[in-house]
């Protein structure tokens, strides 16, 4: 649109038809018809707009008829020029005000996005720090939890070695007994059954008390009640005795096959490596229920040391397997696990720099590696 600060012409203030129409109303109100255009003719008089020509009227019956019709549309252009003038300063407010509010509505998103993304860090950071108060939430809770298995263990092995070591001395010491007797009594059929018998209920009690001392080792091992935090580890020997304490649990009915290389010890914390050996063993007796076997394999390495759990059990579903390290997370009933056996082995295995693994197919068992560093100089 034309900017009517320069000087318009008669075709910037009305249209070809504005000015046919205009030409015929004029037309009506002469005697002759009128014409109006830019270019001058004959007797033509100008048209002004601000005191300068903008057309020419030409036509009519008198002179005087058309100064007057020249006039009256000189009178109609100032309206024109008005409605015009008008017309431009809306359509350039309304540009203004529209660029205005684009301006505005990019700085609003601008602002938006700038607090969506602070709003995303602030998120990042408050999971951040709940996963870090979850994690020594769970860390506080294994460590009172080793501390309770400890104390319990230590006072079950001082309250059982003492009566378990004097009587399984008092039975050694009553069979020696009975074998100095045998000579002195008569050679009866009656009395060398008696003698056999007795001699058998001996050596099955001090077999029993063998495996009250050896439970009560298996126990101090599990808790490493003599031994420091940081220490030299045996992992075979730490894995007996958790196969032990399996055993005992579920009385000693399970299938479990050992093969144990010869492995180097390592550096670590033997209390929460028993403790993850026994998660692992008691996680695939769980699943083998009455039947099943597991296999239980060590071997080191240019890689490391490896433990390998392996049982032949249900399995776990693929719709889950995904969560199995998750903490409180887990597939058995209400109330008969806390769902932190497999977290509580991976994290402690993290903190003896290695890797957990585990590959499960439901139906078809499951396989955990448990892969330790040989570090220098152990």
């Amino acid at each position: 649109m034309r900017n009517f600060e320069d000087d318009p012409t008669l075709s910037d203030l009305l249209t070809s038809d504005q000015l046919r129409r205009l030409s015929d109303g004029l037309s009506a109100l002469c005697r002759e018809p009128v014409m109006i255009g830019e270019a001058r003719s004959g007797d033509a008089v100008p048209v002004e707009f601000n005191l300068e020509t903008v057309g020419w009227l030409s036509g009519g019956a008198s002179a005087g008829e058309r100064a007057a019709a020249a006039e009256l549309v000189s009178f109609l252009m100032l309206f024109v020029a008005k409605y015009r003038l008008a017309a431009n300063i809306h359509h350039d407010t309304t540009e203004a005000s529209y660029a205005e509010l684009q301006r505005q509505n990019e700085a609003l998103r601008a602002s938006e996005a700038k607090y969506r993304e602070l709003s995303d860090q602030l998120q990042q950071q408050v999971d951040e720090q709940v996963a870090v108060i979850r994690q020594a939430q769970q860390e506080l809770y294994e460590s009172a939890r080793l501390r309770s298995v400890g104390h319990l263990a230590a006072g079950v092995a001082h309250e059982i070695n003492n009566p378990v070591g004097f009587i399984s001395s008092n039975l050694r010491v009553a069979r020696d007994y009975v074998q100095n007797l045998e000579p002195l009594l008569p050679e009866t059929a009656e009395n060398r059954e008696l003698l056999e018998d007795f001699n058998d209920l001996l050596s099955e009690s001090i077999e029993g008390t063998d495996r009250i001392a050896h439970i009560v080792a298996d126990l101090k091992t599990f808790a490493s009640i003599d031994q420091a935090d940081n220490a030299l580890c045996d992992l075979n020997s730490l894995l007996r005795s958790a196969i032990h304490l399996v055993q005992t649990e579920y009385d000693h009915c399970l299938g479990i096959t050992e093969h144990l290389a010869e492995l180097p010890r390592i550096p670590g914390h033997p209390s929460r490596l028993s403790q993850t050996l026994f998660n692992l063993l008691d996680n695939a007796a769980q699943a083998i229920g009455d039947d099943g076997r597991i296999l239980v394999r060590t071997l080191a390495d240019n890689t490391g040391i490896h433990v390998i759990i392996q049982d032949n059990g249900c399995g776990i579903p693929e719709a889950v397997r995904s969560q199995v390290f998750d903490a409180f997370f887990t597939t058995r009933p209400v109330g008969s696990g806390t769902g932190l056996g497999l977290t509580v082995a991976r994290d402690t295995v993290r903190a003896h720099d290695g890797q957990l693994t585990l590959d499960s197919q439901e139906g078809a068992g499951t396989r955990v590696v448990l892969t330790l560093p040989v570090k220098q100089g152990s």
